[in-house]
């Protein structure tokens, strides 16, 4: 039961359901995923813990930055299930429409040169 309550809980908050929804498209580092969110860092650092924990997103280090993706592992056994299901959720959201289109424009190394 600890596994699904920790999905569940997970993926219950607008701002880690929007970082998923752009984890779809690609990987990203903390300091895309915090301009597009319009949040601090620390915050998005905090998000990103509570995904991973949940099994929804894996790290991976790209030379001075972390990359973060959908899960590829099976973790637990329901977070699979969550990563299919939000994959068909939420696509035609504006918010998340916005982020998405906001997320092909940025450049980390501008990005990160300014944070």
């Amino acid at each position: 039961m600890r596994d699904l309550m920790l999905v569940l809980k997970a993926s219950a908050d607008k701002n880690r359901m929007r970082i998923l929804k752009m984890l779809e498209k690609k990987s990203m580092c903390v300091c895309e995923l915090a301009a597009v969110l319009g949040i601090k860092q620390p915050s998005v650092s905090k998000h990103l813990v509570i995904l991973k924990n949940a099994g929804l997103i894996q790290d991976e280090r790209n030379g001075q930055w972390i990359d973060y993706s959908l899960c590829r592992d099976r973790i637990n056994q329901f977070a699979p299930f969550m990563r299919d299901a939000v994959k068909k959720w939420l696509n035609d959201d504006p918010v998340i429409t916005a982020d998405r289109e906001k997320a092909k424009t940025l450049c980390r190394l501008d990005i990160c040169k300014k944070g």
